[in-house]
């Protein structure tokens, strides 16, 4: 599975610099969610954004499923993930779409839980579209132990905003700016194996 850095799908509350970090950490942790299924084999990011860069895909922000598709290939997914966010004043909303790679249909889509609207809670639907992505991916199920700790975890957005502007900051190459935010999501949340992982890197 390769997950498309997110689009925004017309945001407002928040500055654009903030909005254009989501794209990045939305994927990221979607990313990081969907692997904690011992089943799942995911692309890494930078794969990704490597050859978006390289074949000047999505510079406009938007995807469409046959693109998603060709980025896939080049990958070696067989599914493709493409996610959409709108934060309107703190109401939170999360969409993703699920392509195969093969046909470049849209095979499902779905959507975080209905339930969970205010960004305090971008962590847990991020979970819940990881869920319902497993679901359709035909994943096996979690044991209940890996269930457990799934549910378990819970970083804060506030961790979260650190993390998704430090990988903004490593896609453009400025990686002391990057490590600066990677600090920063630990010192809200030391526990964020993602942002320490990510500051080894960069």
């Amino acid at each position: 599975i390769a997950v498309m850095p997110f689009t925004n799908g017309g945001s407002y509350g928040k500055d654009k610099e903030d909005f254009q970090a989501l794209e990045k950490g939305l994927a990221g942790m979607l990313i990081s969610e969907l692997s904690q299924n011992p089943a799942a084999r995911l692309v890494d990011r930078e794969a990704i954004q490597k050859i978006l860069d390289e074949q000047k895909l999505a510079k406009d922000g938007a995807v469409d499923a046959a693109t998603a598709a060709k980025v896939g290939k080049l990958v070696g997914a067989k599914y493709m993930v493409l996610g959409t966010f709108t934060d309107f004043y703190g109401k939170f909303r999360i969409d993703a779409r699920l392509v195969s790679v093969e046909t470049s249909e849209i095979l499902k889509v779905v959507r975080g839980d209905p339930k969970l609207e205010k960004r305090e809670e971008v962590f847990h639907l991020v979970q819940s579209v990881a869920e319902n992505l497993m679901k359709e991916t035909k994943l096996p199920p979690l044991t209940e132990q890996q269930a457990k700790a799934v549910k378990a975890r819970n970083v804060p957005t506030e961790a979260l905003s650190y993390y998704s502007r430090a990988l903004l900051y490593q896609d453009q190459g400025d990686k002391a700016k990057a490590a600066d935010y990677f600090k920063k999501a630990l010192d809200v949340f030391p526990e964020y194996t993602e942002a320490k992982e990510g500051l080894q890197k960069v």
